[in-house]
């Protein structure tokens, strides 16, 4: 599922470029995108970029980041160079999108699943009537691609690394092992009933494993956690970011659930820009989820603490945030504490 208006950049370095890439930005723009248009100075007053310079190895290098996809009208083998000390990890990494300057071809060259370049090359083809090129095995295979099942489902790939292996049997039309008991995958594997062989909790391994709980998975599974538990959190101001992960760490461990099926961290409005709760959220890609008193107050907890009602305005903060987060009337974590701060956890809706 492709993020809403992905932003990108659309470069080219010679005036027929440019025209193309006016055009196809215009074509993006309509096929739900955000481009921006980079070309050389020299060009900016004919056709007007928001993106100039001197050299398009200075362009790539500053904006790389910057942008969820790039499509470069210019050789692919100049722009394998100019990209090549800019990727750190296909993780992260924008995607990149070759295209030729006649418009006949959109290569999709880098991050083509995880990173939407297929889908851009798909676009930039759809908006010139060309042609997409696309070489990654399962899509050529009509095969699915379980990195991108796990994205598009709300699922956390716990090692990226495991994705290899499954990938290859999948392309070589292999079944490939799965463990779902609640079933937040296996609805969705409808189109491809040759490709998985759906097994009890503890089937044979290497498989792969859908749940987000410990304990369920051999050292050789591909691990997807559906990322549905939601944390309530209260804390005195100035905590400690090492108390909160240390607190966080032994509760999940004691209830036998995955640090990788967090899905955000939940709590009052005034500790919104407590900087612990920041830097855990950024660390952990968790949302940080904040309510008001009011809000909290109407939520019935099982542990109030008139102490909190006293220091604060409201009965209980992390279990009324937990249970709010996950918009449900049940814990999976009740009111825990260290020195400094109060955990809670709540599961969030789930439908197969």
């Amino acid at each position: 599922m492709m993020a809403p208006n992905p932003t990108v950049a659309v470069f080219a370095l010679t005036r027929q470029g440019a025209a193309l890439a006016r055009r196809l930005a215009r074509g993006l723009a309509e096929d739900g995108y955000a481009p921006t248009l980079g070309l050389p100075r020299r060009l900016a007053d004919e056709f007007g970029p928001e993106i100039c310079f001197e050299t398009l190895g200075e362009a790539l290098a500053s904006h790389f980041n910057a942008f969820a996809g790039h499509v470069v009208v210019a050789a692919t083998g100049l722009t394998v160079r100019l990209i090549a000390p800019l990727l750190k990890s296909k993780t992260s990494d924008p995607a990149v999108v070759v295209l030729t300057q006649d418009g006949r071809f959109a290569i999709s060259l880098l991050s083509g699943h995880l990173g939407g370049g297929n889908q851009l090359a798909s676009a930039a083809a759809r908006a010139l009537g060309g042609q997409a090129i696309i070489s990654t095995a399962t899509d050529l295979e009509g095969r699915p691609a379980l990195e991108i099942l796990a994205r598009d489902h709300g699922l956390a790939v716990e090692d990226l690394s495991r994705l290899a292996y499954f990938s290859r049997l999948l392309v070589e039309g292999d079944k490939v092992g799965i463990s779902d008991p609640e079933g937040f995958l296996t609805p969705h594997l409808d189109p491809w009933p040759d490709s998985f062989d759906f097994c009890r909790d503890h089937g044979p391994s290497p498989r792969v494993v859908v749940d987000y709980r410990l304990g369920q998975t051999g050292p050789l599974d591909l691990v997807l956690r559906p990322r549905f538990i939601f944390l309530g959190l209260g804390c005195h101001r100035g905590v400690d970011l090492a108390e909160l992960e240390e607190l966080i760490a032994r509760e999940l461990i004691r209830h036998q659930l995955a640090l990788g099926a967090v899905a955000a961290l939940a709590t009052i409005d005034t500790r919104a820009e407590e900087p612990a709760l920041a830097e855990l959220c950024r660390k952990n890609n968790w949302a940080l989820m904040t309510f008001s008193k009011d809000e909290l107050g109407r939520v019935k907890t099982p542990n109030p603490s008139e102490t909190v009602n006293r220091n604060i305005g409201v009965a209980s903060v992390c279990e009324a945030a937990a249970l709010l987060a996950a918009r449900t009337d049940r814990l999976i974590i009740s009111k825990v504490k260290s020195p400094r701060a109060t955990l809670a956890a709540a599961l969030g809706g789930h439908t197969a």
